[in-house]
């Protein structure tokens, strides 16, 4: 497979762009594609562009820059011939690899981007899909919290007796983009030995229920629905006594995963009322588990939280400390592997690691060009696609790019 591929997305909100963003990393030319907009419209394009704090450029606000820099932007308007012409152009001049959206599959005839339609300019083109619901559910819209609503993420969440909650973070967008990038790799792998291409659909409804991997089997084994896994507040939900507890300055995760480590953590100084033979195993620590975590409460009292993790880490119990984002940010190992970028303004930020490290990001010290302007590179892209200086004019005064 050769290294350097070229990806063409029309992409917005969050679940898209992050997916091409890890084909950023790898050093592969990623072109996204929005709408020019209408006459008028105050803030043509992905909306994720004016959503957050104003970095200096009108559709450049914090929210969006993350996950689209690297790429390259060009402006089509699909609802006409003329713009999926063009597109089809694009996709044969520029030898595109890989084309990918993120709008309702319903729309997909509409706007010209089908895969049966694509795989004319292209025959071994990969083509993939992320909707909510996949093809099968054409109409049905749905976002990263409905979608946690709807698949048991919120139910479990939270508080028990408490209301449901979202997760803290956008979780099944991101799974559903991480999915979209291993199964682009696989196709690619198959290409190489098959010479096709594929179509390929998400759907996040799909991913969501995917992760319940704990939690739909009890349906088969568990006999007392008490016994279903609910909201458990930050207990796990088999091993006693893992749990968060507060220190003398703040608070620390202890996650107990064995009677070994449970044995360990009566030897620490101050821990010794935690013994009793009915706390020898696990069933017993869940059977008297209110006590267990009062009694750590108790020993906990007389530490600090960077002592107790002291004392912990070598006994080699897994502990750790309750951290802010920012305080995430301050951590050595992670500080070397953000990703930089420059802001129009020339001011230099630190966005996000890459979840793994690329030959890519460290031969260009983790820095990647900021996300593009709304049709940043109309002229230079569709020059390359062999367009004159006239035509892209015309395309501009027909209202097509």
């Amino acid at each position: 497979m050769s290294i350097q591929k070229t990806i063409l997305c029309l992409e917005q909100a969050l679940t898209l762009p992050y997916a091409t963003q890890r084909f950023v990393q790898l050093g592969w030319r990623v072109i996204r594609i929005e709408s020019p907009g209408k006459p008028g419209q105050k803030n043509p394009g992905d909306p994720n562009r004016y959503i957050g704090e104003d970095t200096g450029k009108k559709d450049l606000h914090a929210y969006y820059i993350a996950p689209n820099v690297g790429k390259e932007a060009i402006t089509i308007n699909l609802q006409q011939p003329e713009g999926q012409a063009l597109l089809k152009q694009i996709i044969q001049k520029l030898n595109v690899d890989v084309f990918l959206c993120n709008t309702l599959p319903k729309r997909y005839e509409q706007l010209g981007i089908d895969y049966d339609i694509l795989k004319k300019a292209n025959p071994d083109l990969i083509w993939c899909g992320i909707s909510a619901f996949g093809p099968d559910y054409p109409g049905r819209a749905g976002y990263d919290p409905a979608l946690q609503a709807m698949f048991g993420y919120m139910y479990l969440t939270g508080e028990p007796h408490r209301d449901p909650m979202l997760c803290g973070l956008p979780i099944i967008d991101l799974k559903a983009g991480d999915e979209a990038f291993s199964q682009i790799l696989l196709a690619l792998m198959e290409k190489q030995e098959t010479g096709n291409g594929k179509r390929i659909d998400i759907s996040m409804a799909q991913c969501a229920a995917s992760w319940l991997i704990t939690a739909l089997p009890q349906l088969e084994f568990v006999e007392d629905e008490a016994d279903l896994f609910t909201r458990s507040g930050n207990e796990h939900r088999s091993f006693v006594p893992s749990n968060c507890y507060p220190t003398k300055d703040g608070h620390v995760y202890l996650a107990i995963g064995s009677d070994v480590q449970w044995e360990k953590l009566t030897q620490i100084d101050g821990f010794g009322h935690l013994v009793s033979d009915n706390r020898v195993t696990n069933s017993g620590r869940k059977a008297d588990k209110e006590n267990v975590y009062t009694d750590i409460r108790k020993g906990l009292k007389n530490y600090t939280s960077e002592t107790f993790i002291e004392v912990c880490l070598n006994k080699n119990l897994a502990v750790a400390p309750v951290y802010s984002v920012k305080e995430v940010a301050t951590l050595d190992f992670i500080r070397k592997e953000m990703i930089k970028t420059q802001l129009p303004d020339g001011k230099e930020v630190d966005l996000f690691p890459s979840p793994v490290s690329t030959d890519y990001l460290a031969q260009n010290d983790n820095r990647l060009s900021c996300a593009p302007q709304h049709g940043q590179h109309n002229e230079s892209i569709f020059r390359e696609t062999g367009l004159s200086s006239d035509e892209i004019q015309n395309l501009v005064e027909n209202k097509i790019i």
